[in-house]
């Protein structure tokens, strides 16, 4: 589930509060950062709680309204589609995810307030309007439905991001991807995998965990060397004048061109020209990418980089 994007991201925030903190270790850094990616798997798994803590309120919901002094003939006898559906129950009972849950103790416990803002989201919706008339009562429509609802009402929701942003700091640039991986998670679940339902790994394989580990290592074994190297390409500027996070990103991409070299240095670039855009200045990406490209020009010709 943590793709390389966003380790990238994670790398030059913890490179960056390694230098302003200026008193850390590498071995501290390389903890935040494991730490850091620990954070964004359990908001992969938070996003699939949700689903259920969301569904468990509205049972309450229920039951309370049928224990009130005069209930209503809808108060007892609500519409439990929605409790009934399947993909939840099969969610519910996903090993992989009990298991998480036990290990990590991450519960929506603490935060009933945030669950109802939801569950009436869920209730004023269409999409909820049209499931229950929905003639079609299957497992896909159940899935659909849920796939549905957390597409249009739980992914860019500014409500939900500030709430999850003030949860946790580790979350801030961490919401959009993991919404994207909850979505593929939702989209890939299939009925006769009962329980047994694969979630998605916190790393898609042992290199990409190993490229995390080293990207950080090498960016701050090598920092005085990249560094040089950079202010060699910016002889023009003021060495204050270039903004912080301008050369932490340089210096991260450094690291990255010349300790792997099946990534393509085009590809290297354009991520941490993009990163950029979002963590500097709006000129930042210009300037970026025209001093890796003199750099790179620069290694190419010493031969200490063979890679295109």
């Amino acid at each position: 589930m943590v793709n390389r994007i966003l380790i990238r991201i994670k790398v030059l925030q913890i490179v960056y509060s390694f230098y302003q903190n200026g008193t850390g270790s590498l071995q501290t850094a390389e903890k935040e950062l494991l730490f850091s990616l620990r954070k964004s798997y359990d908001l992969y798994h938070y996003f699939l709680l949700l689903i259920l803590d969301v569904t468990y309120l509205l049972e309450r919901v229920q039951d309370n309204k049928k224990n009130k002094l005069m209930p209503t003939e809808q108060d007892l006898h609500p519409n439990t589609r929605l409790l009934d559906n399947r993909f939840t129950k099969q969610l519910a009972e996903n090993s992989e995810l009990k298991k998480y849950i036990a290990e990590s103790g991450i519960s929506w416990s603490n935060d009933t307030d945030f669950l109802k803002s939801i569950l009436d989201i869920l209730l004023a919706s269409d999409l909820y309007a049209e499931y229950l008339e929905n003639p079609e009562d299957s497992y896909a429509t159940d899935k659909e439905f849920w796939r549905a609802f957390f597409k249009k009402y739980i992914c860019g929701n500014e409500m939900i991001e500030d709430f999850l942003e003030d949860k946790s700091i580790y979350w801030n640039d961490d919401i959009d991807i993991v919404e994207t991986f909850t979505l593929k998670t939702i989209k890939k679940f299939e009925e006769q995998a009962g329980s047994e339902q694969a979630l998605l790994p916190m790393f898609k394989d042992q290199e990409d965990h190993e490229f995390a580990v080293k990207l950080l290592r090498q960016t701050l074994f090598n920092g005085k060397e990249y560094r040089e190297r950079i202010e060699k390409h910016t002889k023009n500027w003021e060495t204050e004048r270039v903004a912080h996070m301008d050369l932490i990103i340089m210096q991260v991409a450094l690291a990255e061109i010349l300790t792997f070299p099946t990534i393509p240095i085009s590809v290297s670039l354009n991520e941490y020209i993009d990163a950029a855009k979002y963590y500097s200045t709006p000129k930042s990406g210009t300037f970026i990418n025209g001093v890796l490209d003199s750099i790179v020009g620069e290694l190419k010709k010493e031969k200490a980089l063979l890679k295109d």
